[in-house]
C-alpha cells in the first residue's frame, strides 16, 4: 500500500536547522524540504516557536520566499506560528521562554502576518489569555487555522475560544501545567470538545500510550492529527546542544528535554517513526493512520490532496504494521 507521503503540521526544525534560529537562510530551509521528504514527509508547516520581534522579522520573510521557489511548492505548505501568544505559566509554557511571550495583541499578530507575506496558514495561541477571543476572530477573517494550546484552559474558555473561530488543540496532552484540577482542566475539557481536532505527538515519549488511546477513543481517529515537533536536532546524534535559547539533552532513547527543568524541548522524531510507533500500538486501523497524518492535516488546513507533490511514495506493510520511504 503507498500514499504521497505524510503531512506534518508541526517542524521547528530539522538536522540542524532551526526555523527559529537567528543564522536561518533561504538556502536552510529549501535544503530542509529536501531532507524532510527523503524521511517521508511530503508536505509541512515550517513552525516558529516564541522568538524576540527580531527574529520573526528576519526569519518569516526569509521562509516566505523559500516557500515560493520551484523546490519547495507543494511541499512548504506555510508557516505554523507556535506564540508569542501563550500562556507564560510554569509548566503551561513548556519550553517556550516566557520573556519573549506577548498578551494577545491584534496590532502585533498583523506584523507577523505582513513579515510572513501571507503565508501564515496555522497560529497556535493559549486559550485562557485576556483578549483572545477577539484575536481568534480577527486571525480566523485572515483564514488562519487557530489552535490552542500551552495554556491551563478550562472547558467554558475552550469553548468561548471554539465560538470565535478556533479550530484545533495542538499537541493535546502536553503544554499543560504539571498539577492540573481534578476535572476542570486543559485535558479533559480538549477531549470532551467536539468542535475543535486535537493534535497529538505520538514519538513514544510525548504521550503515554494510554493517553494516547484515550485520546483516539475521545476524540476518534478522525479528530486527530499526529505531528511530530521535530526540533533542529531531529535527525542528529545524541547528545548535548544548545536549543531554544537554553541547554538541552538528546539522549539515546530519542528524548529531547531540557535538563534544568526536565520539560520536553520538542521531538527528534520524524513523522515517520511517529507514525511507526503508533502503529506498533495497534490502537488504531491503517485507513485511521493514513488519515491522521495526511487527509485530516490537508482538511484542517482546507487543501485539495491534488496540490501536493508526489516526488516520493510512503508504503506501509500491513503485515508488519510498518511505514517506509
Amino acid at each position: 500500500m503507498e500514499i504521497p507521503g505524510l503531512i506534518d503540521l508541526q517542524v521547528n526544525g530539522f538536522k540542524g536547522v532551526d526555523f527559529s534560529g537567528a543564522h536561518l537562510s533561504e538556502e536552510d530551509v529549501v535544503r530542509t524540504c529536501d531532507k524532510l521528504l527523503d524521511a517521508g514527509t511530503t508536505a509541512f508547516l515550517a513552525t516558529l516557536i516564541t522568538s524576540p520581534t527580531e527574529i520573526y522579522e528576519r526569519n518569516l520573510p526569509l521562509i516566505a520566499k523559500a516557500a515560493r521557489t520551484a523546490e519547495c511548492q507543494g511541499r512548504l505548505l506555510g508557516i505554523h506560528l507556535e506564540g508569542p501568544f501563550l500562556s507564560p505559566i510554569e509548566g503551561a509554557r513548556g519550553a517556550h521562554n516566557p520573556a519573549w511571550m506577548s498578551a494577545p495583541s491584534i496590532e502585533y499578530l498583523d506584523r507577523l502576518i505582513a513579515w510572513a507575506d501571507g503565508t501564515v496558514k496555522m497560529l497556535t495561541v493559549a486559550g485562557d489569555l485576556d483578549g483572545v477571543e477577539e484575536l481568534i476572530r480577527h486571525a480566523a477573517k485572515q483564514g488562519i487555522v487557530v489552535s490552542l494550546g500551552h495554556h491551563m484552559a478550562n472547558e467554558d474558555q475552550l469553548k468561548r475560544c471554539a465560538a470565535a473561530g478556533a479550530k484545533a488543540l495542538t499537541h493535546l496532552g502536553n503544554g499543560v501545567g504539571a498539577m492540573l484540577p481534578r476535572h476542570d482542566n486543559p485535558i479533559w475539557a480538549g477531549l470532551a470538545n467536539d468542535d475543535l481536532v486535537a493534535t497529538i505527538i505520538p514519538d513514544g515519549h510525548h504521550l503515554p500510550p494510554s493517553l494516547l488511546k484515550t485520546i483516539l477513543r475521545a476524540k476518534s481517529p478522525a479528530n486527530c492529527i499526529a505531528v511530530s515537533d521535530a526540533s533542529e536536532l531531529a535527525g542528529l546524534a545524541p547528545g548535548r546542544y544548545q536549543s531554544m535559547g537554553a541547554e538541552v539533552v538528546l539522549d539515546p532513547t530519542g528524548r529531547l528535554y531540557n535538563p534544568a527543568t526536565g520539560y520536553m524541548a520538542g521531538s527528534s522524531a520524524t513523522l515517520l517513526a511517529c507514525m511507526n510507533h503508533l502503529a506498533s500500538l495497534n490502537l488504531v486501523t491503517y485507513r485511521e493512520l493514513v488519515s491522521m497524518a495526511f487527509d485530516n492535516p490537508l482538511r484542517l488546513l482546507g487543501i485539495d490532496r491534488r496540490h501536493i507533490r508526489r516526488d516520493k511514495v510512503v508504503l506501509y506493510d500491513q503485515r508488519r504494521r510498518l511505514f517506509t520511504v
